[in-house]
């Protein structure tokens, strides 16, 4: 029996596609191994959203020939779809998949014999047209399922429509049989993953269903405690869809809506499809019907034409916004994009300064957030982690716990009642039956 080890870069659908990958390879009697146990084969599942993911799967693949010498290493995912010449010229790489290629490796397997020179099969994006289901396995309490592919925005800064081709999303009716199949395995949360989910609809290049029409249905879904919408854009974040969540049985008021900019010049130049007021309805109507929600922002500090009256524009913006944490990102050019040739580059030494200052207010707004919850009461789904004696788990509106470890409670929904916000932005809690006793 021929070893298969994966290792991951990048986002939530790329974990979900590793494991809908590792499935075929076991189901064609590989066995799937951790990383050290000096498989026969590795796949590197890659990400290219920045310039440090591109360094990391050369690491990778580095690691991986020491274990295990003589292994097969084959690279997928977004860097491969984008540059398989430069990755196929990496010392230890024996195959490089595109996009249209990654869900056919096995097939393309059985052909593959170590040559001297690396074999290369990525074909034009525009052949990337089939939505393959996937989610994922590996953790015993959440499940990341994807919902939709691809994506016909043209923001200035994104090569992703580029690595993974036009907008497409699977059947409401398949999809819903897959949160089935995954409500059967006994796991308690299902995260929605896609590259733009709320484009979701779009099938054989023309929109036949909603967002929301899918929402709905999940909804109904027996077996599965909560469902919690990954990222969405703000211009795709209806009135609608915020109202639905606000009364559903299982979606979590937790919303990760990018932002990127406060400055409504640069969400121009950044081709964005909404400018800063819409952002602020978008928090508005989601805090007036759900005021304890957690609200997540994606931020990009130093992209091109940014000066330092603008990022205050942002920095100002996002401090005055009822919102919970960010993910800040440094603008990093990458090739093929628009914005790598906009004119005013911010220095690197600037952009490094301005996302110093955005990750302190980011954890400025997290802790507000923590302390406006302590001495409420409500569910965590905990997890199977240990550390220090303690596990953890998270509200249904992404307040991290932690409480001392007894494995019969992984994966169960523990009333707790919040009590103190750790320096490590943890909340301590209390057992329900505990207070009650």
């Amino acid at each position: 029996m021929k070893k298969v080890a994966f290792y991951t870069l990048g986002c939530k659908l790329n974990f979900s596609e590793t494991s809908a990958i590792s499935r075929l390879f076991e189901e064609e009697g590989y066995e799937k191994v951790q990383f050290e146990e000096t498989p026969d084969i590795f796949v590197i599942n890659t990400c290219s959203v920045t310039e440090n993911a591109d360094k990391k799967c050369k690491q990778i693949v580095k690691s991986a020939k020491k274990i295990s010498p003589e292994s097969f290493v084959v690279i997928i995912g977004c860097f491969a779809q984008l540059k398989p010449k430069e990755i196929s010229e990496i010392k230890g790489v024996d195959a490089v998949l595109g996009a249209a290629e990654k869900f056919k490796l096995l097939e393309h397997l059985k052909a593959f014999e170590k040559t001297k020179e690396t074999i290369v099969c990525a074909s034009e994006i525009s052949n990337a047209t089939e939505f393959n289901n996937a989610y994922s396995k590996a953790d015993r309490t959440r499940t990341f399922l994807k919902v939709q592919d691809g994506c016909n925005y043209g923001c200035a800064f994104c090569t992703i429509p580029l690595a993974r081709g036009k907008s497409r999303s699977d059947a409401i009716e398949n999809i819903i049989a897959s949160a089935k199949e995954i409500a059967a395995s006994g796991v308690k949360e299902v995260v929605l993953t896609g590259v733009n989910i709320g484009d979701f609809g779009i099938q054989e290049g023309r929109r036949k269903e909603k967002f929301l029409d899918l929402i709905k249905a999940l909804d109904e879904i027996e077996g599965i405690e909560r469902f919690r919408i990954s990222s969405i854009e703000p211009n795709l974040l209806s009135n609608s869809i915020i109202e639905f969540v606000a009364q559903s049985k299982k979606f979590v008021p937790h919303f990760h809506i990018p932002l990127q900019s406060g400055s409504d010049k640069i969400l121009k130049l950044m081709n964005r499809r909404y400018l800063s007021g819409l952002y602020v309805e978008r928090v508005e109507k989601i805090k007036s019907l759900m005021p304890d929600a957690c609200i997540g922002v994606d931020v990009i500090t130093g992209f091109p034409g940014e000066s330092h009256e603008d990022f205050l524009d942002t920095y100002n913006f996002i401090n005055e916004l009822d919102v919970s944490y960010l993910h800040v990102f440094t603008y990093s050019e990458r090739d093929n994009t628009q914005a790598i040739e906009m004119e005013n580059p911010v220095p690197y030494t600037e952009r490094q300064e301005r996302s110093k200052m955005l990750r302190i207010l980011s954890e400025k707004k997290k802790r507000a957030f923590y302390l406006s919850q302590e001495g409420t009461t409500m569910e965590a789904l905990m997890e199977g982690d240990i550390k220090d004696g303690l596990m953890h788990g998270f509200t249904a509106n992404y307040i991290k716990v932690e409480f001392p470890h007894d494995e019969d409670l992984v994966n169960q929904l523990l009333p707790v009642k919040l009590e103190t916000t750790t320096e490590n932005l943890t909340m301590a809690v209390k057992e329900l039956k505990e207070i009650n006793a």
